[in-house]
């Protein structure tokens, strides 16, 4: 195995390199080398390279949307061998704290993420834990590296209680948004889509099936009312991780509703309590997802009931990426989800 490997780094914001790192060593118990095929791009990769993701450090190599293949394997307990292609979890958890003792890994007291805490998949080989791969032998390996985004909306999905026949408003329609979306569709319910985007709406109701949606202006609460017959959604799920609307958020929902906030916002988020406690709202976070979560997902990718074809608007080689990624983020290019491939 070659001793230098492609990697792509995010040196400061605004600068990404296309270099050599060292490659990793042999893997011990329960560890696997991957070769890394494709690599996602989402909102924290767009955040770090505009210098406004929290918990960030620079330098840092970016990537947890993996789509990989085994290339060596320690002894492990999960059946997997070379050649093997997976999704990657990127979610390193202790084990041992309260959260891990009692089933919730993705919010781990000391959670390191991979390609946010820890250097992550944009380079050719990675060492990851064996318990994070989730093989599948049908899926393709763009499908594989959009598992991950697939679980923040399944999980916040999970999260909000919603139920088949509720009326749910889903504010944001980027990729998290798009993965809200698609579950709050899978759990039966009436859905609603919110964006200051026309061209993500219009996405939204090319590809979705959604219900209705709604531009966000000024007379966005009255078009949710009418399209409720007043009452308005009892499941809202702000997936924007803007501070204003996420405290707007608020207004949006009907009296014992349920608010969910999908999206990380590095600041206050106020609202105003008589109106919250008026009317018993009840208020939800939720992070990251689960293992179970990734098991379900390659499961209803692999049946059919999810098509994530239409979300990878952009491709771009490893060593073109650092050069074009700048013009993914022009209001025009009209990017839902870009892929890098290794």
């Amino acid at each position: 195995m070659s001793r230098s490997i492609g990697t792509i780094t995010l040196d400061a914001p605004g600068r990404l390199v296309f270099g050599e790192s060292e490659a990793p060593g042999p893997p011990g118990p329960n560890e696997a080398i991957v070769r890394v095929h494709r690599v996602g791009i989402c909102g924290t990769d767009i955040h770090a390279f505009r210098g406004r993701q929290p918990f960030f450090s620079y330098p840092r190599i970016l990537g947890h949307e993996l789509g990989v293949e085994i290339v060596e394997i320690g002894p492990n307990d999960r059946d997997l061998r070379p050649s093997d292609r997976c999704a990657v979890e990127p979610y390193l958890n202790c084990g041992a704290c309260i959260a891990c003792r009692h089933g919730k890994p993705n919010c781990c007291e000391r959670l390191q993420v991979l390609g946010v805490h820890s250097d992550g998949g944009m380079r050719t080989l990675i060492r990851v834990p064996a318990a994070k791969l989730h093989r599948s032998e049908i899926l393709t390996l763009d499908q594989l590296a959009l598992v991950e985004t697939l679980g923040i909306g399944a999980h916040a999905v999970q999260r909000s209680g919603l139920s088949r026949g509720e009326n749910a408003l889903i504010i944001g329609a980027g990729p998290i948004g798009l993965s809200v979306t698609q579950f709050a569709l899978v759990a039966g319910a009436r859905v609603l889509v919110m964006d200051v985007n026309p061209r993500r709406l219009d996405f939204c109701r090319e590809h979705t099936g959604v219900d209705a949606t709604i531009l966000a202006d000024d007379s966005a609460l009255d078009q949710v009312k009418d399209l409720t017959d007043g009452d308005l959604p009892l499941v809202v799920l702000d997936a924007t991780g803007s501070g204003e609307s996420m405290a707007a958020a608020f207004r949006f929902a009907a009296y014992g509703g349920r608010l969910t906030l999908v999206g990380l916002f590095q600041g206050d988020v106020i609202f105003h309590d008589p109106d919250f406690h008026r009317r018993e709202l009840t208020l939800l976070a939720t992070r990251n997802s689960t293992p179970a979560d990734f098991t379900r997902i390659i499961g209803l990718i692999e049946a059919g009931s999810i098509d994530t074809s239409p979300w990878i608007t952009h491709h771009a080689a490893c060593a073109n990426f650092p050069e074009v990624f700048p013009s993914w983020l022009e209001p025009s290019a009209g990017l839902i989800k870009g892929i890098v491939e290794f």
